[in-house]
């Protein structure tokens, strides 16, 4: 499988859950998007651009279980959570929820747009290790007041690797009328989607890490009975469009200004592409999530540890927590152990302190072009490295 990624073959990658990484093949289709932009940009962004974000709509949507008009995409997961909770009218008796798994951006933006309006942010302590993801839905329906406005929950951790249980979560905020904005940056490619049926307000997720499409390509849904409220960080054009042929969600989102809208138009092609890899993407989802839990069992039988998370609650990624490390100064990307790890051992692997310092974990990604070999080779590195850090 190797042979289809750019991915320098001295680097024992293993950080696919952070930016993800396109194959050759749909990075040659970006390349052809691109010329044909330059050869005539005015007739691409002017007479053709909308008929191909309307097509590459169309595919997402049907691979994440959506009604296209319901998608607008978004440059990342990041943007589609600032675009929904900047969109929110709130004030001082409103509060938010959060996990204490909340991705770093994201919780920033919920602490942004509810210090503007004077809200309350209930973080909602969930451990980890977990025994089970009833102990999730318990401690987020435990928190929940009157007032109550919104829940912010990923979807999967990107620290822990986990997968919440957000049937049973959004079901009953739903009861209870309580609005549930889903971070999904992991979750498109890691496991089939149904949003129509998910039930949720918003969902936002990355189409870079686990479908392979290009950097800069993610989506936001918004309920049909949401969509009118919701609008792109960018305010451009189509706020004051008189244009009746296309919706105000789709007029508004897909143009926030002159960008580069090669990566989203690439996503037809990640789809297919990596379907084909493996005969299905049933399949491809199977082997990655099966690699992610030998790769876990792997770690766990030489660090001598228990299984921090059911098998049921892990998909294409795997988080084992680590002995406490020494007190440092953060580095550019974070624990001192992960910079040896890639200097001394050219393994790239994410070590991020939980909940915090000294306390840490390490998370690594199973895509296709993985093998369990990659894994053995960061267990002999963490046995020499460990005493040290």
């Amino acid at each position: 499988m190797k042979e289809h990624w750019l991915l320098d073959p001295t680097i024992t990658f293993l950080n696919h859950g952070s930016f993800g990484a396109a194959p050759k093949a749909v990075l040659a289709k970006q390349n052809e998007l691109r010329t044909q932009l330059e050869r005539e940009p005015v007739r691409f962004m002017v007479r053709e651009l909308e008929p191909l974000l309307d097509q590459a709509r169309a595919a997402l949507a049907e691979f994440v279980g959506a009604d296209p008009a319901a998608i607008a995409f978004v440059p990342n997961a990041t943007a589609g959570v600032n675009a929904v909770l900047r969109s929110l009218d709130l004030d001082r008796h409103d509060e938010l929820l959060v996990t204490t798994h909340e991705y770093n951006a994201s919780r920033n933006a919920l602490e942004y747009v509810a210090g503007l309006a004077g809200a309350k942010v209930v973080a909602v302590d969930v451990p980890f290790p977990l025994r089970s993801s009833d102990e999730i839905v318990e401690r987020v329906l435990a928190a929940v007041t009157d007032r109550t406005r919104l829940l912010l929950i990923d979807h999967v951790t990107s620290q822990t690797g986990l997968i919440f249980p957000l049937v049973k979560v959004i079901a009953e905020l739903n009861r209870r009328g309580i609005d549930t904005l889903v971070d999904g940056a992991h979750a498109p490619g890691m496991f089939p989607l149904d949003l129509d049926t998910l039930g949720a307000a918003y969902y936002t997720g990355n189409l870079h890490k686990w479908v392979c499409a290009p950097k800069g390509a993610a989506f936001l849904y918004v309920r049909e009975n949401r969509r009118r409220g919701i609008r792109p960080v960018v305010i451009s054009h189509g706020a004051n469009a008189t244009r009746t042929d296309r919706s105000r969600f789709h007029l508004e989102f897909d143009w926030p200004g002159t960008f580069d809208p090669t990566a989203i138009l690439s996503v037809p092609t990640a789809l297919t592409f990596m379907a084909s890899l493996a005969g299905g993407w049933p399949e491809v989802m199977r082997r990655n999530h099966e690699l992610a839990l030998r790769a876990r069992d792997l770690l766990c039988d030489r660090l001598a540890i228990a299984h921090p998370a059911l098998d049921e609650m892990l998909g294409s990624m795997a988080a084992v927590p680590l002995a406490e490390g020494k007190p440092y100064v953060p580095t550019l990307y974070g624990d001192p152990l992960q910079d040896a790890l890639f200097y001394d051992y050219s393994i790239e692997v994410p070590i991020h302190p939980w909940p915090h310092q000294p306390k840490r974990v390490l998370r690594v990604s199973a895509q296709l072009y993985n093998e369990i070999g990659d894994y053995e080779k960061l267990a002999d590195a963490l046995g020499e490295l460990l005493p040290k850090f």
